[in-house]
């Protein structure tokens, strides 16, 4: 595929595949590209920045457009730009449903509590995206040539987190299971006791290859063995074995 991504801003992570790392919260969005379909992980933490976001996918894509999105948990820095993308098909762990149901103005009081303008939040949970697939167990999505694993790994971070393994490229797509930039976050919704074992589960996705690259939901493209040492880091902190 013909794709400059970094005219805009995006990393190229493989043939049709790429992600962009977001200002302020520096939350990463992925864009994995088929013959027929292209996923887009995650959307942003607005309906103003998710629109970017449709605007330079479709670019890049040569015209096309998202098929598919995956949210790989409920919090509004990866989730309030999907009211931007009507008609595409959301898959998110079963019970996102409901947080982006009745959960919409807790969702919102804490993007204003993260800093995003309140009329921002207001708009962007007012018509966000409810999932139109709620994932219960793996479920592979035929892009057209490339096929993206779905899989479950929570709860951890969140109650519902949710990551995507792009086997013809080896890459795992972790969400905020993974962090780079920073030390993980865990906020009042996750489950610490989980937590590595939910690493786990991505190191068995990821599988035995060692060229198999993690993306996590913020900071730089990681290897196996910073997956591995964030488990270990984890499972001190939180005191599991």
């Amino acid at each position: 595929m013909d794709i400059r991504w970094e005219e805009f801003g995006w990393e190229e992570l493989g043939d049709g595949i790429g992600r962009r790392r977001l200002p302020v919260w520096d939350a990463t969005v992925a864009l994995v590209a088929g013959s027929t379909g292209a996923l887009l992980f995650d959307t942003g933490a607005s309906l103003r920045e998710g629109a970017q976001i449709r605007r330079q996918a479709q670019a890049l894509l040569g015209g096309r457009r998202v098929t598919h999105i995956a949210l790989s948990h409920p919090h509004f820095d990866h989730v309030l730009g999907t009211g931007a993308f009507a008609g595409v098909r959301v898959y998110a762990a079963a019970g996102m449903d409901r947080i982006l149901n009745t959960g919409r103005e807790e969702l919102a009081r804490d993007a204003v509590r993260h800093g995003l303008p309140e009329g921002d939040a207001a708009s962007s949970t007012e018509i966000v995206i409810r999932p139109h697939h709620l994932i219960t167990h793996d479920w592979s999505l035929d892009l057209g040539g490339r096929d993206v694993l779905l899989s479950l790994a929570g709860p951890a971070h969140s109650p519902y987190d949710l990551v995507a393994l792009v086997p013809d490229a080896g890459l795992v797509l972790c969400g905020d299971l993974v962090e780079e930039s920073g030390e993980p976050q865990a906020g009042p919704d996750a489950t610490p006791g989980l937590w590595p074992h939910a690493l786990d589960r991505l190191l068995e996705l990821g599988g035995p290859r060692p060229d198999v690259r993690y993306v996590p939901g913020h900071g730089g493209v990681v290897d196996g063995a910073f997956v591995r040492a964030q488990r270990s880091a984890l499972a001190e902190r939180f005191g599991v074995a």
